[in-house]
């Protein structure tokens, strides 16, 4: 969704145009707490804001940026702005946001990856100190050796994902491996 905050009386045109060039559904707030009162309602993809409420409440401004969580600001001049470059700009804005939230996750899953591989690496270790020690009760060594099977399969599991995604991404380009992910 795309929140338009604007006075113009253009804006229901703008919502129009927005919705109609991006697919998106568009609402439209008036004023800046009417804006706050939103973006605590609902998550916004981008937020369309008139810089004339930016400059002519600075004070109202801040305290509605502030609600807007991930939603991308987008700044329009609407006296000199026509819809074609609000809708360029807005777009432009969602495409950023797009490729911010997949190198986002890409640095996510490529932490939480490392963090598992360190703490299978370290049962695999634990599991093969413990056999290592005489005389392991028969029940035991039996719930280790389950332990140790179980995370070498993860492991492995894990090295089969990540060549599996490499080999997507050497083969149709990193936007389908992303998509993989």
């Amino acid at each position: 969704m795309i929140l338009l905050i604007t006075p113009s009386a253009r804006g229901q045109q703008c919502v129009d145009a927005l919705k109609a060039a991006t697919g998106r559904e568009t609402h439209w707030a008036q004023n800046l707490p009417e804006a706050a009162t939103r973006l605590r309602q609902q998550i916004y993809s981008a937020a369309v804001i008139d810089q004339f409420l930016v400059e002519t409440e600075p004070e109202e401004s801040d305290q509605t940026l502030e609600h807007l969580g991930t939603a991308f600001p987008v700044y329009i001049n609407f006296g000199v702005t026509g819809m074609d470059r609000l809708v360029r700009e807005v777009r432009s804005a969602l495409h950023r946001r797009k490729r911010e939230e997949a190198s986002a996750r890409q640095a996510v899953e490529e932490q939480m990856r490392s963090e598992m591989g360190e703490t299978l690496t370290a049962m695999l270790l634990s599991c093969e100190l413990a056999m290592a020690i005489p005389e392991v009760p028969a029940p035991a060594a039996e719930k280790i050796r389950a332990i140790d099977n179980l995370a070498g399969t993860a492991t492995a599991a894990g090295r089969r994902t990540e060549s599996y995604g490499l080999v997507k991404l050497t083969r149709f380009g990193s936007d389908a491996a992303h998509r993989f992910c």
